[in-house]
Formats: C-alpha cells, sequence, structure tokens
C-alpha cells in the first residue's frame, strides 16, 4: 500500500467540501477507505483543522468531523526533532515546515497539498491530489 502525507488544505477541501478541490479529495480518501493508499498526517494538522472547522461549522460538528477523519489516517507526532528542523529550515511558512519534517521523519515519500510553493526545497516528491490521482 502506498503511503501519502497530506496536508491540512485538501482535508479541508474534503470537510467544507471546497470546490473545485472537493472531487480529488473525496476520491483520495476513498482510496484510503479502501485501503488502496495509506494517508498520512500530523498531529498538528487536528488542531488547526478543528480551529477552522469549528469557526466554520460549531465545536460539534467539527468534532464528529474529524472523528470520521481519524478512522481514515494515519496520525504522526509532531516530536522535538520536527520542531528544531523545522526552526531551522529554510522554509518560510513555519506550518509548512513542520509537515515536511513530520513527512520525512515518518518515511512518507510524497506529500499531497494545494500550496506546492511553499515545498520548493522539498527533497520528495509534492503534488496536488489531483496530480497523484492522474497518474
Amino acid at each position: 500500500m502506498e503511503k501519502v502525507f497530506v496536508d491540512s488544505d485538501i482535508i479541508l477541501d474534503l470537510l467544507t467540501k471546497r470546490e473545485p478541490f472537493y472531487d480529488f479529495a473525496a476520491h483520495l480518501f476513498s482510496l484510503a477507505d479502501l485501503k488502496k493508499v495509506e494517508i498520512g498526517v500530523s498531529s498538528l494538522c487536528f488542531a488547526n483543522i478543528n480551529y477552522l472547522l469549528a469557526k466554520q461549522i460549531g465545536n460539534g460538528k467539527a468534532r464528529k468531523a474529524l472523528l470520521k477523519l481519524n478512522a481514515l489516517v494515519t496520525i504522526n507526532n509532531v516530536d522535538e526533532k520536527i520542531i528544531e528542523l523545522s526552526l531551522a529550515s529554510e522554509f518560510s511558512d513555519f506550518e509548512d515546515a513542520i509537515q515536511y519534517y513530520c513527512a520525512i521523519e515518518n518515511n512518507f515519500k510524497t506529500i499531497l497539498t494545494r500550496n506546492l510553493k511553499d515545498y520548493k526545497k522539498a527533497s520528495i516528491p509534492v503534488m496536488t491530489a489531483e496530480s497523484y490521482l492522474k497518474q
């Protein structure tokens, strides 16, 4: 089973049904549900998504959405080493650096995001969900 690390923007596409990205996110997560791909996320991702979703749909609905998400993903801890690597990195966006090093430290070979510009110096492939699904 292929392992992909998914950034929070793609998860938000799924949970908020953001167009035109929703269909690609839904297809990706349906592959995870069918055990055809393993989706990894950082523990930080859950905090970020809860914060954003709760503002849009309320705390209760946000938690229910995260419970469903939890069944489809592997949560990877953000530890001291990941924070130190992120702080020392050349990433302009600290949160993206955390996502990147969380993926690297947990042996993911691909990162899926819509924010490609912040991963210019990545040593592993970084692509959109759409590009990944088309390959």
